[in-house]
């Protein structure tokens, strides 16, 4: 996946399109960064815990519908990264992460985006410097880089992004 300027030709000329990348921190509340096809990125959180009376799948069906809205209205998407996480802090943590990323891969499938995962110490490493740099660190990077994040989710998929982008999907 590389992150390269696209010239297309409109009507006053040619007309630079970047790819748009979506980058997510998978999780009940999960974070993601974009960046849309003018160059700006945008992020935020989004939370996918059950309401009440939801069956067990809701939460992936609702992670479906958000992944083909941000599709609709910022894409067509080119790419999508996601971290990568190894060990979690608990079986439910594992299960929910796993459930979502099935979800997220035969969504990008189904469309022919490509979707790769990106190890949490390359991240952190990218971003601060330390591969097991702690949740405060990731939300100073990303400040440092002038983005205004809410939580640690929003700041290691803005980190993600910016990987992505800055190392063209680790081939740099």
């Amino acid at each position: 996946m590389s992150s390269a300027v696209i010239a297309e030709t409109g009507d006053s000329g040619p007309v630079n399109r970047a790819p748009c990348i979506l980058a997510l921190d998978l999780g009940t509340t999960t974070g993601w960064a974009l960046r849309g096809h003018d160059g700006l990125i945008t992020s935020g959180t989004v939370c996918f815990r059950p309401r009440r009376f939801d069956g067990g799948g809701m939460r992936y069906l609702r992670f479906t519908n958000w992944l083909t809205e941000i599709d609709r209205m910022s894409g067509p998407i080119s790419a999508i990264w996601f971290e990568e996480v190894r060990r979690h802090a608990g079986t439910d943590a594992a299960h929910v992460y796993g459930g979502l990323m099935a979800t997220l891969t035969a969504w990008a499938e189904l469309r022919g985006v490509p979707c790769e995962g990106v190890p949490v110490g390359t991240i952190k490493r990218h971003a601060t410097g330390k591969g097991n740099a702690p949740k405060h660190a990731m939300i100073e990077a990303a400040r440092a880089r002038g983005f205004d994040p809410v939580d640690d989710n929003e700041a290691d998929a803005i980190a993600l992004l910016l990987w992505a982008i800055e190392t063209k999907g680790g081939l740099a």
